[in-house]
């Protein structure tokens, strides 16, 4: 089978998505899968991938995108791929997995985060003079209800829901698929050594309660609201607490957030990181307080590594957790009372030596791996349904198209 896979980037340090969608084309790969990947990144080839990078403007961000979307709906029409797999908007593939969410709810979400009031307002005029985000929004809407839908995979209830809410997508056309990821375990020596190595690092003491954050948005996805519950909860406890943040974003604004509740030498910013996983080992707990994910990639890997995890609901990942046993799930990232009270449970089994949920299963639903071969049973659903890829050749996908092709061993 050939797949065409369309995403507009593919630089794994610009977030989970496009870790995800690179995780999956590998999957992919593995299974024999020959791939023809459409993109603006430069992305390397490998043995069966053939990448065609799309050349277009940066600047304005809007005109970048316009040129792609172009470009991906001439290649869904001229490709003789059997499917045509997309990450963006594309009218004329047959699958579309919006593995950042719906945008109408991305809108929605990114607006909650701000607080009610002038902020919020002033939010809300900055994302309506967003013309990238205007664009792909009425694409989207564009798209989803006209009379061509594609089949929609859903990497969570929390999207397929965003499906019916914002366009009354039909059901037989959401194809649920939770989100999966690919970790490279560790054995309890290597896991003892990271957990020293980065507590060494930052200069956290072993007896130290660690709260992890690892993200790119700290608004979005509630290091504000993690600041905040440190600040309530350190002195209550015997032991020290820390806050360590993973990723990349502004800092300065956070550090003051943190100064402002009496945490600043508790918080631990350390930028983007080459590998996470020396991070989940040398934590406590993870804190997700996200204002949106449609399925973070983060909380199915700490729980993957037998860490204990808070998010909310409004994470599709939320799904997989088992409340008191795997981690927790509150209503709302505001809700810091509950965060609080989260987090003392939490702790008060810690001291007992009862923090951790041991090492989660390998659930073939957690697993990139999984969630490759689910989606290859809905590939060959369409093409036994007539959903083929057209057969009129490659042709020009449109101007400033180059490719790098690998397609054999």
């Amino acid at each position: 089978m050939k797949v065409g896979v369309v995403a507009e980037w593919m630089d794994r340090s610009r977030g989970g998505a496009e870790w995800s969608t690179s995780q999956f084309i590998d999957a992919l790969l593995e299974r024999g899968i020959t791939i023809e990947l459409l993109t603006r990144s430069r992305a390397p080839s490998a043995p069966g991938l053939c990448v065609r990078t799309v050349e277009t403007p940066r600047w304005p961000r809007s005109a970048g995108t316009a040129g792609f979307l172009a470009a991906a709906e001439a290649y869904a029409r001229e490709t003789d791929c059997d499917i045509v797999h997309t990450m963006i908007p594309c009218e004329g593939a047959h699958v579309y997995q919006p593995r950042g969410g719906l945008v109408a709810e991305t809108i929605a979400r990114t607006l909650a985060s701000r607080p009610e009031g002038l902020p919020r307002m002033i939010k809300r005029l900055d994302l309506a003079m967003n013309r990238r985000q205007r664009l792909l929004l009425k694409k989207e809407r564009s798209w989803l209800t006209g009379s061509h839908k594609p089949a929609v995979i859903a990497i969570s209830n929390y999207v397929a829901r965003q499906l019916r809410d914002h366009h009354d997508y039909p059901d037989e056309l959401i194809y649920r698929i939770p989100n999966g990821v690919s970790i490279v375990p560790a054995d309890e020596k290597a896991r003892v050594a990271e957990r020293a190595m980065i507590r060494r690092r930052h200069g956290i003491a072993d007896e130290a309660f660690v709260m992890l954050a690892v993200c790119h948005h700290f608004r979005l996805k509630g290091v504000g609201r993690l600041i905040e519950a440190l600040g309530r909860v350190v002195g209550r406890t015997g032991s020290p607490i820390r806050a360590v943040v993973v990723g990349r974003d502004r800092v300065e604004p956070w550090k003051l957030v943190a100064s402002r509740h009496r945490v600043g030498d508790a918080v631990v910013f350390t930028g983007p990181v080459e590998s996470v996983r020396p991070y989940y080992h040398a934590a406590d707990v993870l804190v997700h307080a996200s204002y949106y994910d449609p399925c973070s990639r983060v909380v199915l890997e700490a729980m993957q590594y037998g860490l204990m995890v808070v998010t909310t609901v409004f994470d599709g990942a939320s799904e997989q957790v088992v409340d008191g046993t795997t981690g927790f799930v509150i209503a709302s990232p505001d809700d810091t009372d509950e965060l609080v009270r989260v987090l003392m449970s939490i702790m008060e089994r810690w001291r007992q030596k009862r923090a951790s949920a041991g090492p989660a299963s390998a659930s073939g639903r957690w697993t990139m791996q999984g969630h490759a071969d689910e989606v290859l049973s809905v590939y060959r659903l369409l093409r036994g349904t007539g959903g083929r890829g057209r057969s009129a050749g490659h042709g020009e996908v449109g101007e400033g198209v180059g490719s790098t092709c690998q397609m054999g061993d």
